[in-house]
């Protein structure tokens, strides 16, 4: 049996690939919107793609399933009631799938979603008895599926789907089976995965601290708590996979703009999200524009302050950066790229045009200025977690999520110093919080890490 799991670097998406080259057969499982490794796979190994697999209706990200179905004529298939728009083919439980070594059988596990699918497989040159499971989104490896996406009406009944599937229906399942899920550590559908790619139903029932409450009661109690901030992206990218994504040759073709092109989209209501590194946006940046740099988790972050109905205009340092940062983008379903601005930033200010800067404050000169009568005001943007383990002393708690909808309650025209762990955050909040006229916003450069390492403490 050929099996492999593909990861998806910042989303934390895992897709399968599983076949047999003896027969030339292959089963491809939740892939990601940019098929390229599957259809490699295929020619390398010899291997025709006869089946898509979509284990549900996902939430973080677009699937691949149409257009890997458009490429290769291979079916797509679901559970029998999953709510899309086009047609698939069902995979009501105990459906058994096979390509040549390679047998699936198909189990109903809702409760991250109400049609949620896992895959026991088998690898028949071996034996018959099941060797790993596909979990999807029932279970990662650290934690489990949120069962809250589907909304507040139905989470009663999700919580006791997903105590059901994790208790009663994995519960008959041995210890040996490996579990390999559709997420890893960097993914929004959980909030304590591990960054390991598979683990073993034994060692997670053993060390998950999610399947340690036996009693229905406890388990529910726990799901009541909070979950990760749902991304404005995520109900964009269900009505997208329901109703099936568009091909990607159907998207906006590639443009360099120049500095004028640009700009006149810019006055028709274009986002501009610029992809470089803090210090680079800091030095001179395009008044209103977005710093989300290129980081393992930008699509999350995208999805958290841009709306997905956006027209994009993007600043990076080359066609080559603008062509990854294009790839992230189309796996949440971010389609309507204008272009990029070619040349860089040095075209738009060699063309004598208005430029910005946010402010790096190091963390010497803020341990002077809050010693000042005049000291600025302090944004401590990270999560409740993150502050609680220390922050610095005279600083205010407004969470990153927090500041895209309340940060006009601050005073506009006070000095901030924003800060997280690292300044990737705070130079998103502080670019978001410019865009929305505060102009003597500033960040601090290297975030809490640069303070302690810096000497200073932090308080509790």
């Amino acid at each position: 049996m050929y099996f492999k799991q593909i990861q998806v670097p910042g989303l934390g998406c895992f897709s399968y690939v599983l076949g047999c080259p003896a027969i030339g057969e292959m089963i491809v499982v939740d892939p990601k919107r940019d098929i390229g490794d599957y259809l490699d796979i295929s020619r390398e190994e010899g291997m025709r793609i006869t089946r898509i697999i979509d284990t549900h209706v996902h939430a973080d990200h677009v699937s691949g399933a149409h257009e890997l179905s458009s490429r290769t004529k291979a079916p797509i298939c679901m559970h029998p009631d999953t709510p899309a728009t086009f047609p698939f083919t069902p995979l009501p439980e105990g459906t058994v799938l096979q390509a040549g070594a390679a047998r699936l059988e198909v189990l109903h596990t809702p409760g991250h979603t109400p049609h949620s699918l896992s895959l026991l497989v088998s690898d028949l040159a071996r034996s018959p008895e099941p060797w790993l499971i596909l979990t999807g989104d029932l279970l990662f490896v650290g934690d489990i599926g949120r069962p809250d996406l589907v909304g507040k009406a139905a989470l009663d009944e999700q919580v006791q789907n997903l105590y059901n599937s994790l208790f009663v229906k994995l519960g008959a399942l041995p210890d040996h089976l490996e579990v390999y899920p559709a997420h890893g550590s960097g993914s929004l559908c959980g909030k304590g995965m591990s960054p390991k790619p598979s683990s073993t139903l034994g060692y997670e029932r053993r060390h998950n601290p999610r399947l340690q409450y036996r009693a229905f009661q406890d388990f529910a109690l726990a799901m009541s708590q909070d979950f990760p901030a749902r991304p404005k992206s995520f109900s964009h990218i269900i009505s997208t996979n329901a109703g099936g994504a568009p091909l990607l040759d159907r998207c906006p073709l590639e443009q360099a703009l120049s500095v004028e092109e640009f700009e006149r989209h810019m006055a028709n209501g274009a986002v501009v999200i610029d992809a470089r590194d803090g210090a680079a946006f800091g030095g001179c940046h395009i008044p209103g524009a977005l710093n989300i740099g290129f980081e393992k988790q930008l699509a999350n972050w995208v999805g958290t302050v841009v709306s997905p109905e956006s027209r994009i205009l993007l600043v990076v340092n080359n066609r080559d950066a603008f062509q990854a940062m294009r790839t992230e983008l189309y796996r949440i379903g971010y389609d309507n790229i204008l272009g990029y601005l070619a040349g860089g930033m040095q075209a738009w200010i060699y063309s004598g045009r208005q430029a910005d800067r946010l402010e790096q404050v190091s963390a010497p000169e803020l341990a002077q200025r809050m010693k000042a009568s005049s000291a600025p005001l302090l944004l401590d943007v990270r999560t409740p977690p993150e502050w609680s383990q220390g922050h610095i002393e005279g600083a205010q708690h407004m969470p990153f999520t927090e500041i895209l909808s309340a940060c006009c309650t601050l005073p506009i025209d006070d000095e901030v110093v924003v800060y997280c762990g690292t300044g990737y955050r705070s130079n998103m909040a502080g670019s978001f919080m410019k865009s929305h006229g505060y102009r003597n916003v500033k960040s601090l450069a290297g975030g809490s890490g640069a303070w302690s390492r810096g000497g200073h403490s932090l308080v509790k």
